[in-house]
């Protein structure tokens, strides 16, 4: 049997790209881009996220908003957990002694983020769970993450620094981020069907929309001395504290879930939908949300999390599959 590297990542549960972001963050490292590169670079990140973001705006269905209403005790419960729950965690994560501030400011961002889109859903269809119910939840919680992560970064993080809560963040995602996405929902008509035809090489933009921002915010914070302030001890901890920030959401929403009566399927979408924190939309909302200097700091907690999710919800949604087969083949019998 050949080798492949492929097939070895999916057996050891690791996301690809993750390896493309690792990679990223050493090219950052040791190649940090300075001077006029650094301006360059910046203006073309900011010109692929705009993209980033009008391409999910032409991928939203409108018609998946208005069936997804109709399951709304379980959309509002996967909102509490996302919007709620989490930055509460996030906020508790505060009180822990000896961490960089910048990267404890990390994790509570990351517990202010939407939650994913494709791997929540992919996790749901995997376990066996509400598929239509999962795209619409992820989507409504990826359109709401675009008011409110900007709101509650500006009330929790970036006010708070400024002494006062501040709408400049509000203002910044308005321009840079809900303008494009507006633009490419309503042109979804003419572009949709092109947008779907080639969502796979546009996934490539997506992308590498995200590996060059990931570059120039982790040059920055190379340039601002980052590697000289965070020790492994402190990447070890955001290790931890990223497991038990998943840990507790998913044992909560199975509680949740069986307390408001959700059938199965719809409990696998709370457990899939509203644990998970999206890489895709963190990582640009960082770069318009915080100075240069501190973003590649910030997006660290988000990036342990990212994977840590990705192998946790692929062990349990393989585990789902095989409990429904057994199950389906015991009522065969």
């Amino acid at each position: 049997m050949s080798f492949s590297p492929n097939r070895l990542l999916a057996r050891l549960n690791i996301d690809p790209y993750l390896l493309l972001l690792v990679g990223t963050v050493g090219l950052a490292s040791v190649l940090p881009a300075k001077g006029v590169w650094a301006g360059i670079a910046g203006g073309v990140a900011d010109v692929g996220i705009a993209l980033l973001f009008f391409l999910h705006g032409a991928k939203l269905s409108r018609e998946a908003i208005i069936d997804g209403a109709k399951a709304w005790k379980l959309h509002l419960t996967t909102m509490s957990l996302t919007f709620v729950l989490f930055p509460l965690l996030g906020l508790g994560v505060q009180a822990i002694p000896g961490l960089d501030p910048t990267l404890t400011m990390g994790v509570l961002f990351l517990t202010l983020l939407p939650s994913t889109v494709q791997s929540s859903i992919a996790f749901t269809a995997i376990a066996g769970g509400n598929v239509a119910a999962a795209v619409c939840s992820a989507s409504f919680s990826n359109l709401a993450g675009i008011f409110v992560t900007p709101l509650l970064t500006a009330l929790l993080i970036t006010g708070k620094q400024g002494g006062a809560f501040s709408t400049d963040p509000v203002i910044a995602i308005a321009t840079q981020l809900l303008l494009p996405f507006l633009a490419g929902h309503f042109l979804r008509p003419w572009i949709g069907a092109f947008v779907h035809r080639n969502k796979k090489v546009l996934g490539y933009v997506d992308r590498g929309s995200i590996l060059l921002v990931v570059y120039t915010a982790f040059g920055a914070a190379v340039l601002e001395g980052l590697w000289g302030r965070v020790t492994l001890g402190e990447l070890g901890l955001i290790a931890v504290i990223s497991l038990a920030i998943l840990a507790v959401v998913m044992v909560a929403s199975s509680l949740i879930g069986k307390a408001m009566g959700f059938s199965r399927e719809d409990r696998i979408v709370l457990l899939f939908c509203g644990s998970k924190k999206s890489l895709a939309t963190g990582v640009p909302l960082a770069g318009v949300l915080f100075a240069p200097a501190q973003v590649g700091a910030v997006i660290l907690p988000l990036m342990f999390f990212h994977q840590i999710q990705l192998m946790v919800c692929a062990i349990l949604a393989r585990r789902f599959a095989a409990e429904a087969e057994a199950e389906g083949a015991v009522e065969a019998a």
